[in-house]
């Protein structure tokens, strides 16, 4: 169900990066508290392949770019936790338009999280699923390392 505005977040004070805008990424839905998130993407026909289909680096991205900020609300934004591997599963060919991805947390350790993200096209059709490992970072310091 879409929003007509984003529910307040951790996220509102920060500055949207260059390949979340690419995406055009949209925060529809958080729940830090069950570390879930939902976001809205769009894809046009620069993510298209020679087959006419998203290409899935692009999903991929998607995907990834779904299960970060969950891991980052879930923590208030004091985690920042960059993605060390991911398992990425492709349903069905996604056509251009727009997609809904759903993140969560599965567990947060103290060195390593591990999430999950799935995407669905304009009919609500599963299009990929990814697993993710990642590393975590306490927020602090990648703002001080730069």
């Amino acid at each position: 169900m879409p929003l007509d505005k984003a529910p307040p977040s951790v996220f509102d004070k920060l500055p949207l990066p260059s390949a979340s805008r690419l995406l055009g990424w949209t925060l529809r839905a958080v729940d830090p508290g069950a570390g879930t998130i939902e976001i809205g993407f769009t894809a046009d026909d620069r993510f298209l392949n020679p087959a006419g289909t998203v290409q899935g680096g692009f999903l991929a991205a998607m995907l990834d770019d779904t299960q970060g900020p969950a891991l980052f609300a879930r923590t208030g934004g004091a985690i920042y936790a960059p993605t060390i591997d991911f398992s990425i599963a492709f349903i069905k060919p996604a056509r251009p338009g727009r997609f809904v991805a759903k993140g969560r947390v599965v567990n947060l350790g103290k060195t390593i999280a591990f999430t999950e993200a799935e995407l669905f096209d304009e009919a609500g059709d599963l299009v990929a699923r990814g697993t993710f490992s990642n590393r975590v970072m306490r927020t602090e310091r990648v703002v001080g390392e730069g």
